[in-house]
């Protein structure tokens, strides 16, 4: 098919697409056509390095996984009341990465569902309705999903919090409530979990019990936080405890990103063992295919209802045979093991950048889960919301594609493709030293008023060693 001029395709899109669906870099939108690895490509052919796409887990169009799926839809399609091979060996292996209390699956098309799926589930478990979750978290868009995402529900025009929805705050030891230059790591994380324990206590004082806690291992839309040495030990404690149930959300954390693991509330402990775990897209490399994890008790408890649960595109065959695809490939081209060292190249080079860069107030992450937290003033961390903005539509002018999130929307992030390089890392880095500097020229841009509107663009192509058109000559 001949493709429309970006022109028109943006004619279009304001004419039939609702206009609160958001474009990435709306001034200056791109028009992409197709993807390889971790690159991606406009209409004229120019390549950008994505460093922010956590969906396409294993590389856009990974050969592999295409092939999976073009075989199976040329068999068969249909819902999973048949019997089928793909969905209960799929089910077989993740359930395998998995402590073994976690062994039975649900499978849905995209980890909004699956969040909406554990909610449901703790609810008829517990027999309680009041779920706790933090500060800035985002857990989907379907209608109950967003009552417990303060990511939207905080923003303007957002629906008001429900009562049931309790809010903690998000454990945060950069420039959280309690932080690290008060308290050592692991004060830190008692005190972020006495916070939930209170809410727990709040909720049994009105003569009810807590449903469930739910948090992202990691917390991303929240700013890249890795919550402190503890927290969920002491957290799951007190609301099991209040009669509740524990939901580790995996959607954009798991499978193998963090490196050391399969998923990333293993790196909290081999004790830490939520009862529902949740996935999301990466599982299909962007393919809708997604799952819920859960207990033997919890699933009984479903059961015993007697109602039935149906989803008709979950566990179709063909989305099970692209997660089966994924998961092969995650182990045959050894990702897990690449995330780690590549992740970690990643937070020493913007460790060295720390260095050179006063604006940049903390890096964390683990795998490649990385965030750049960007600050006007290091002793009391003010957030540099504008700075970030202009770096994340500067390095889209260099062909890196990023993005900023957090609280206060200063914090670069950093989930690509698990196939990224070091030699993307050296890229990547070498144009943010290029940026960073240039905002040392810009000093009203640290004004937390003024609009980055007009200073985004003008600058022309900063001279570093291999631009991304060169590098992806390399694959």
């Amino acid at each position: 098919m001949e493709l429309l001029p970006k022109s028109e395709t943006i004619a279009l899109r304001e004419k039939y697409i609702a206009p609160s669906c958001d474009l990435f870099f709306r001034k200056d939108p791109l028009k992409i056509v197709r993807g390889k690895g971790q690159y991606m490509y406009d209409e004229l052919g120019n390549a950008y390095l994505d460093c922010i796409n956590n969906v396409a887990h294993v590389g856009h169009c990974h050969p592999a996984v295409v092939k999976a799926g073009c075989e199976q839809m040329a068999l068969i399609s249909t819902n999973n009341r048949f019997l089928h091979d793909n969905i209960v060996l799929c089910a077989q292996r993740l359930i395998a990465t998995m402590p073994s209390d976690l062994s039975v699956c649900f499978f849905v098309n995209s980890g909004s569902e699956a969040n909406d799926l554990a909610m449901r589930l703790a609810q008829i478990h517990t027999g309680n309705t009041d779920i706790i979750t933090l500060h800035g978290a985002y857990h989907g868009h379907l209608t109950s999903t967003v009552d417990i995402s303060p990511y939207k529900l905080n923003m303007p025009g957002g629906p008001p919090k429900k009562e049931f929805v309790n809010i903690a705050p998000l454990p945060d030891s950069y420039r959280g409530k309690y932080r690290d230059t008060t308290y050592n790591n692991d004060e830190v994380g008692h005190l972020y979990a006495e916070e939930v324990k209170e809410i727990c206590k709040k909720i049994q004082g009105k003569g009810k019990g807590v449903c469930a806690f739910i948090a992202e291992s990691f917390i991303s839309c929240g700013g890249q936080i890795i919550p402190p040495k503890g927290y969920f030990r002491e957290v799951y404690q007190h609301v099991r405890a209040a009669g509740g149930i524990c939901i580790a959300d995996e959607v954009q954390v798991g499978f193998g990103r963090v490196g050391n693991h399969w998923w990333a509330f293993q790196m909290h402990g081999d004790d830490i063992v939520p009862d529902i775990v949740t996935l999301g897209k990466p599982m299909g490399n962007g393919h809708p295919v997604a799952a819920v994890i859960t207990t033997k008790a919890v699933a009984e408890s479903f059961k015993k209802t007697g109602v039935g649960y149906f989803n008709t595109y979950g566990g179709n065959p063909v989305s099970c045979a692209i997660a089966n695809a994924v998961l092969d490939v995650i182990e045959a081209e050894n990702l897990k093991e690449r995330a780690l060292e590549v992740g970690d190249y990643l937070k020493n080079a913007c460790e060295k950048l720390k260095q050179q860069h006063e604006i940049i107030g903390d890096v964390r992450g683990a795998g490649l889960f990385v965030g750049i937290e960007l600050v006007t003033d290091r002793i009391q961390r003010v957030p540099a919301k504008e700075i970030a903005s202009y770096v994340v539509n500067r390095m889209k002018e260099e062909h890196v594609l990023l993005s900023s999130d957090g609280p206060e929307q200063n914090v670069i992030k950093f989930k690509p493709p698990m196939v990224f390089t070091k030699e993307n890392v050296d890229t990547v880095v070498l144009l943010l030293n290029g940026i960073l500097q240039e905002v040392k020229n810009i000093p009203h841009l640290c004004c937390a008023e003024k609009s980055t509107d007009n200073l985004i663009s003008g600058k022309g192509p900063l001279n570093i060693k291999k631009t991304v058109k060169e590098q992806v000559k390399c694959i």
